[in-house]
């Protein structure tokens, strides 16, 4: 049976558990020492936040893949105030160089609740507000929310995944995590032998 854990990846590692070449780089194994746990899925290493962990690869390959449409929820705190017509356009899906993004769910948030304060903290400008966007995608381009953000003027400054399908960050603190189950409609079915 095919196991799963939830991470609360913080800021500045990478979502892998060797540092391949990138010497010094902080990574997985400061967290956890689960052998066979493979991320599905990834997060910049300038991104925070849930990384889903499994040690059956066909589990991970569902959960990671764009075909499944496996919803994935960030707060994105972003430069500048949120308009409406911004909002609109990250729902309708935005045109990124490498083609059109699926329709998303996007809204305004308030900063979330019980947010751990990054280190380092985000830089901050005077005379420019930051607003928070709570923003829902179903497939995982590389830096696909930064890059949607941007497009509608709003660059990103920090963003944290927040849930991925039924599985959320809450209660997790920065490099805690926790053992989670495979929903049912995510677990590979098994066809009966005649």
């Amino acid at each position: 049976m095919a196991r799963v854990l939830l991470l609360n990846k913080p800021y500045g590692f990478l979502s892998q558990f060797t540092d391949q070449g990138t010497r010094g780089a902080h990574t997985l194994s400061a967290y956890l020492d689960q052998p066979g746990f493979y991320a599905a899925g990834r997060l910049d290493k300038d991104s925070e936040g849930l990384l889903v962990l499994t040690d059956d690869g066909a589990l991970q390959a569902r959960i990671a893949s764009p075909k499944f449409k496996s919803p994935k929820t960030y707060w994105a705190q972003v430069e500048g105030v949120v308009e409406a017509a911004a909002l609109l356009a990250l729902a309708k899906g935005v045109t990124l160089k490498d083609g059109p993004t699926r329709p998303a769910k996007a809204r305004q948030i308030d900063p979330p609740e019980d947010l751990w304060p990054r280190d380092p903290p985000i830089r901050e400008r005077k005379s420019v507000p930051d607003s928070w966007i709570e923003l829902t995608i179903t497939e995982g381009r590389n830096r696909q929310v930064r890059r949607m953000t941007a497009a509608v003027g709003l660059p990103t400054l920090r963003l944290i995944r927040a849930a991925v399908g039924d599985w959320s960050l809450s209660g997790l603190q920065p490099g805690e995590w926790r053992w989670a189950e495979a929903p049912s409609g995510l677990r590979e079915k098994k066809s009966r032998a005649r």
